[in-house]
This record gives structure tokens, sequence and C-alpha cells, in this order.
């Protein structure tokens, strides 16, 4: 009986001592990720839910992404950055003008009539934060896509199809320069989230907001306005994003993880993120052309009136980027050249 209490003990620690070293190998890992959007909106599901699958898929299980939207783990949109940071999320998507003059060279996509096309520019900007910001303004947190929206216009409770026709009127800003914006043109610039836009619109608050159309439908934003103004050409501004991970996380993980969150992550997924946004613009606006509402096309022409207006943001954030030692006028020429640079080259990263 001794005996065979013995191998029956021997075998036991055999047994789990193999079953830990395969626990060890397999390491699975959860991570979360947190976002300020409801789960049905477009980002989450055509972007952060393709990159989260992919993720669990090539890790063969090994991690998974559970995937928490609309500030479920507290907090308000202007705080996720430091959820990364701190840890108190694992990988977050967030609006950079959140924070403003916190990461000031990424604001060089957010100049009025600067952005043509997002996936252009979102190579750009990648090009330019491995460059310029990787080790410097986002040293503390390890990025893992950086992007930009389609076109950003107006939807307002009023016509408008000339800079004077928002006069007084109050309308929402996503960042610190398209604030600047709306002043210039004669607007009140109201600054809060995304996620806050249909109540100040149904409350009053608003007489309208500065958005893309791809967000538009999740908002419900052609319900509560009837009045769009899209312009043709470059854009009136853009915003930019990052999806962004706890850097001690991401050095925690085994090589092969580490692989994995790489092989999903850098260039080809920014322009993968920044087009996929671009592109839910269209079903969005039809939406809004379905209910009848008014769309207002500002030509490259009549354009010209606003960009007098507006182009002076040009050298007020130059000078501003002077006092942080940066030079801004070699960034806004570093971004154009890569913008260029990217569609003589979209058979290598596609559209």
């Amino acid at each position: 009986m001794t005996t065979r209490r013995k191998i029956l003990g021997v075998a036991g620690a055999a047994l789990a001592a193999s079953l830990l070293s395969t626990a060890a190998f397999a390491q699975e890992v959860t991570l979360k990720l947190h976002q300020f959007l409801p789960a049905q909106a477009n980002v989450p599901k055509q972007v952060l839910d393709v990159w989260a699958d992919n993720v669990e898929k090539d890790s063969g299980g090994r991690i998974k992404v559970e995937r928490y939207p609309s500030m479920q783990l507290g907090g308000v949109p202007p705080e996720l950055l430091d959820q990364a940071i701190d840890g108190i999320a694992d990988v977050v998507w967030t609006v950079v003008g959140y924070t403003p003059g916190r990461f000031p060279t990424t604001e060089v996509f957010e100049l009025p009539f600067m952005v043509s096309d997002a996936r252009a520019a979102s190579y750009a900007y990648w090009k330019m934060f491995e460059e310029h910001m990787k080790d410097t303004e986002f040293a503390d947190v390890h990025i893992l896509g950086t992007w930009v929206h389609g076109p950003g216009m107006f939807h307002t409770n009023k016509p408008v199809a000339v800079p004077a026709d928002l006069q007084g009127m109050k309308i929402r800003g996503g960042s610190r320069l398209v604030n600047d914006l709306l002043t210039r043109v004669g607007a009140e610039p109201i600054g809060m989230p995304v996620p806050a836009i249909p109540e100040g619109l149904s409350k009053g608050v608003l007489d309208g907001t500065t958005i893309p159309w791809e967000v538009t439908s999740a908002l419900k934003v052609p319900e509560l306005v009837h009045n769009h103004t899209e312009f043709e050409g470059p854009a009136l501004y853009n915003l930019t994003f990052v999806l962004a991970m706890n850097l001690d996380r991401y050095e925690g993980l085994p090589d092969d993880l580490k692989k994995v969150i790489d092989d999903n992550s850098g260039l080809a997924f920014s322009i993968f993120a920044g087009g996929t946004q671009a592109d839910a613009d269209g079903p969005a606006r039809q939406i809004a052309v379905d209910m009848g509402n008014n769309i207002v096309t500002v030509t490259e022409e009549q354009a010209k009136e606003w960009d007098a207006l507006v182009n002076p943001i040009y050298a007020t954030w130059i000078e501003d980027m002077k006092g942080k030692g940066k030079d801004g006028q070699a960034l806004i020429d570093e971004a154009r050249a890569l913008m260029a640079e990217y569609t003589s080259d979209m058979d290598t990263y596609g559209k």
C-alpha cells in the first residue's frame, strides 16, 4: 500500500507539473479594450472588433480581448489615454484632441484644409509618429495605430452655406484647433466629447456639431438636426485618433504574443483604420438623404471664403509649436510630402 501511495504521489506530482508547464506555455492573456462609442457604431464594429478578433485568432486563443464600449469601465473620454498609461484599461481608443495641447505634433493633421484623403493622412501620421512622437509625446504608452477620420463637416439646426450663417451659433468642436476654427468663422465653440452630442442637440445646448458623416448614424444626428454642410476638395478639418496599449502590459507579453500584437498593429493597420472609417461616410450620408434632410455642398471655389478666415490658424500653430521647441512649418511640409508619397504608392497598401 505504501509503495502504491508513493507511486500515485509521484504520478500526481508529475501530472501537476505537466499541467503547470502547459498553462505556463499557453499563458492566456486577457486584454480590456475601452472606448467611448456604443458597440454598434462604425469604428467599434468595423475597426476595433476586427483588430481584436484578429489578435484572438492569430494568438490561437491565447489572447482574449474583452471589449468595453461607452466608457463601461468608468471615467470620461478625455481620461482614456491616462487609463491606458495607468493600467485601468489595457487598450484604449480615443480622440487625441480630447487632451488639448498634450500631444501637439498630432495637430498637424487637424489644420484646416490640410487633409484630402484619410488613408494618405493615416499613412503620414504613422510615419511621423515613429519619427517624432514615439519616444517623446507618447513615450508612456505603446501605440498600436494612428489615424484620422474622413472629412469633418457641419450638422446644424439651420442651413449653413457661408461663414456668416454660423454667426452666433453654438457649435460643438472636438479639439482646440477645431474650436479655434469655429471662433474664426463666427460660431461659439462648445467643447464636448462625441457621446454628449445627442443630448446637447436635443436640449438646445448646441445649434450644431462638427463631426464626419460616419458617426452621425450611431448618434442619431440626422434625426436631431436636418441640415448638413460638406466641403468639396480638402476637408475643412480632421481629428486624430490613437489605439494605445499599456506599456507594461505590452512589454510583459512573451515574444510570440508581442509578435501577434505587432503583426496586427502599425502602418498597415493605421491605413486600414482611417480608410475604413472614411468609407463609412457614404452609407451614413445616405441615411440623411433618405430622410429628406438638406445637404449643402460648398464647392472648392466657395471654400476660398472659408479658407481666408481660417488660414491664419497655420501661423498661430507654427508659433505655438516654436514655443514647444518644434518646427511647425517643417512638420507641415513633412506631412504634406508623406501624404503625397502615399498617393503614389496606393498599390502597396491598397484602398
